[in-house]
């Protein structure tokens, strides 16, 4: 898991483009400016979709005021869910879906987990994290599979 002060992970990512899918860098995506990374189980998911990124949704205005460049949720999916996501959830410019379709972001960032009790497979554990410039000042990590409160737009305007 990286530590306060260590760089964004560099790896492959998928994220939507004009054209459809393309691959990108996920430290160049997340590698400038002021950045709140969300890691998430999966889109649609019932915490995912009823509480996080709506949270999220609602809080980016005040996110935006205390200096947040961009807001992206990422989680192990493929680049179509995680568009269609982001346009279900009305997720405004300021946010970037990220599809980590075969979990490398995931484990690079030492977030993979069996969630194979869920149905789910190899996911993302739940976790929010401040980036500046590409390098993570603040990673608070859910302790459960399905809790969402280190890791909630209100969690994360409080350590702004």
């Amino acid at each position: 898991m990286p530590a306060i002060g260590d760089r964004v992970p560099d790896t492959t990512v998928m994220i939507t483009t004009p054209d459809g899918p393309g691959p990108a860098s996920s430290a160049e995506l997340l590698g400038a400016g002021t950045v709140v990374l969300v890691g998430v189980p999966g889109a649609f998911t019932p915490v995912c979709s009823d509480f996080h990124l709506p949270g999220f949704v609602l809080a980016a205005d005040q996110l935006k005021e205390k200096g947040v460049d961009r807001i992206a949720f990422v989680s192990v999916n493929d680049a179509f869910v995680m568009g269609a996501w982001g346009r279900a959830e009305d997720v405004g410019r300021e946010f970037l879906m990220i599809a980590d379709p075969d979990a490398a972001f995931a484990r690079a960032m030492g977030m993979d987990t069996d969630a194979g009790a869920f149905g789910l497979g190899t996911r993302s554990q739940r976790y929010a994290a401040i980036i500046e410039d590409g390098v993570i000042t603040s990673f608070d990590v859910e302790a459960e599979f399905v809790d969402h409160r280190v890791s909630t737009a209100e969690a994360v305007l409080a350590r702004l």
